[in-house]
């Protein structure tokens, strides 16, 4: 079944039929997805979220664009939580993200984005699980900062990839998985397909970024797991395999990354 490694169910934007939409998933193909926190509130709901639902499980940690809420003292409760709910002692939470850096906007400051993100790869080693990285315009520093922290000994997935086949293969190198989601299908992502005739199979994960990022023919509109399919597809085109070939071989992949155990 398709395996969503990066949805943000507890956005307002589900607020008036998260419990339907969310309850359909099974029934359209969707086995499990992955939950990803980019504030500190959000962290606590992404944790409810996991609680509430079988196929759920959850990445904590504080998004570029949240970081000027974040202080030492809300770092080491989720850090907290991250240990309380590990994955590697029977809970759901199985990643810290996402995290990383957005140069795309002049706030919040690209030092205070600096010091953040370091802080929470530091985290992550310390509670011994992956990272879900955003970089956004932001490729070398968040490279170098990487490769700084040693983040081949924490392995992850670079989320909603939009950088270079060059690029992608030193985020291999380090051992990172690499996400695709709906821009693959856009009539101007001829440099996201040469990346994913690059990228092998073993490597890739599905992800939605929902409520944002929905795929042709549905582009504009909120998105949700069930529209991974469309997804899938071009990625069969693109590696000229079947459906079925391109779920099942992402499937693995996203519970090799995050530690979960085949049911």
């Amino acid at each position: 079944m398709i395996f969503d490694t990066h949805a943000h169910y507890d956005d307002k934007a589900f607020d008036e039929d998260r419990d339907v939409l969310i309850g359909s998933l099974l029934s359209n193909g969707v086995g499990n997805v992955v939950n990803i926190s980019a504030t500190v509130e959000s962290c606590y709901d992404t944790l409810a979220l996991t609680e509430k639902y079988d196929f759920f499980y959850g990445a904590l940690g504080v998004h570029p664009e949240g970081l000027t809420e974040l202080d030492e003292e809300k770092l080491e409760k989720i850090k907290a939580l991250c240990i309380d709910n590990s994955v590697h002692k029977g809970g759901k939470i199985v990643a810290v993200g996402e995290i990383g850096l957005d140069y795309s906007y002049d706030e919040p400051p690209k030092d205070l984005q600096i010091r953040w993100f370091k802080a929470q790869l530091e985290m992550a080693g310390e509670v011994g699980l992956p990272v879900v990285i955003h970089s956004r315009d932001a490729a070398k520093d968040t490279y170098d900062i990487m490769a700084a922290a040693h983040c081949e000994n924490i392995g992850g997935i670079v989320h909603c990839y939009s950088y270079s086949k060059e690029m992608a293969k030193q985020f291999l190198d380090m051992g990172f998985y690499i996400g695709i989601g709906g821009v693959l299908t856009f009539k101007n992502a001829r440099k996201l397909v040469e990346v994913c005739e690059y990228l092998p199979m073993d490597r890739i994960v599905l992800e939605t970024d929902c409520p944002y990022l929905s795929p042709m023919p549905f582009r504009g509109q909120r998105n949700d797991s069930t529209r991974l399919s469309y997804v899938v597809q071009k990625l069969a085109d693109i590696k000229g395999i079947d459906e079925r070939e391109v779920t099942d071989i992402t499937e693995t992949n996203a519970r090799r990354v995050y530690g979960i155990c085949q049911p």
